[in-house]
């Protein structure tokens, strides 16, 4: 059965600007496909803003998935996503710049694809979350998190475009530690997918979508062979946790996004490796302080 994600003070949901679905939001296509500039960026469908405020989709969508019809918290989690599946080239929110548009990773200017192929599931991220490159989890195998949001696997029936945000279910997570990080991977279903209603936790994926969590585990294992590196490992004997750890370490992560838009992070990051206080400094922070209580009171 479905929970309520509950929320000790509602009113601190959203601020001004904050988009808790996707009922007002548009992506546009900034230059030209298939090039290092091509950009997707949301920007607000209605109002005075329509069409010309950028919308940060890590920052401006909240974590927590609001109907548009109530303007009431569901039990889901904003997904957006960021890879279609079915499809290879790998496009990821650009952490780094104003607005956070979705660009298409690169590397020494050549635009990169996943040579293994096709991925088979949606793959995005959770707004609002991040894996604090400064933070070692007791289940991480002594690695740090990766400096971006939380990854997600969406597992459903639909293609899910580029950019767009659905509402989800949390089943589970993996530990994936990949370059000596951690790289945490929660599994999700769309809430309007036909297979919704049987999938509540993780075991459920097992028991009516036999297959789905090896093929998951084993992509992230060997898609990077292709460019000439070792297989990738994974934290925790390999397993697939439950829906209560991942709803843990989405507030964890939650938590650390909100200590580094407030610019907590980086003023107690003194005593860090130079290559860590780089990274976190270099992070967009649009916003910080009008964006750190857009999600206080959340509980999960």
């Amino acid at each position: 059965m479905e929970t309520t994600v509950p929320l000790s003070d509602q009113s601190t949901l959203r601020r001004s600007g904050s988009h808790g679905s996707a009922a007002n939001l548009q992506n546009l296509s900034v230059g030209e496909e298939n090039t290092t500039s091509y950009r997707i960026q949301a920007v607000e469908k209605e109002g005075i803003a329509s069409g010309k405020k950028a919308v940060s989709l890590w920052h401006d969508v909240t974590l927590v998935h609001v109907d548009p019809a109530t303007d009431r918290p569901t039990p889901y989690l904003n997904f957006v996503n960021e890879i279609p599946k079915f499809s290879r080239k790998k496009y990821e929110i650009a952490t780094t710049e104003d607005g956070n548009p979705i660009k298409q990773d690169e590397k020494k200017g050549v635009l990169r694809e996943f040579k293994k192929g096709d991925i088979f599931f949606n793959y995005g991220c959770l707004p609002r979350t991040w894996e604090d490159p400064t933070h070692i989890h007791p289940d991480t195998m002594g690695c740090r998190g990766d400096n971006d949001p939380l990854d997600v696997c969406e597992i459903g029936l639909k293609i899910i475009d580029c950019g767009e945000i659905r509402p989800v279910k949390v089943l589970g997570i993996l530990c994936m530690i990949d370059d000596g990080e951690a790289d945490w991977k929660v599994v999700t279903i769309d809430a309007e997918d036909k297979w919704a209603p049987f999938l509540n936790d993780i075991n459920d994926v097992d028991r009516h979508l036999p297959g789905t969590l090896n093929a998951i585990r084993e992509w992230f294992r060997t898609y990077k062979i292709p460019d000439g590196k070792p297989p990738n490992v994974f934290g925790l004997e390999e397993r697939f946790m439950d829906k209560a750890y991942a709803m843990e370490i989405i507030k964890e992560c939650n938590i650390a996004w909100k200590e580094l838009i407030t610019g907590e992070k980086e003023r107690n990051i003194a005593n860090e490796d130079k290559e860590v206080v780089g990274m976190v400094r270099k992070l967009s922070k649009s916003n910080l302080v009008s964006l750190a209580a857009d999600d206080e009171g959340i509980e999960f």
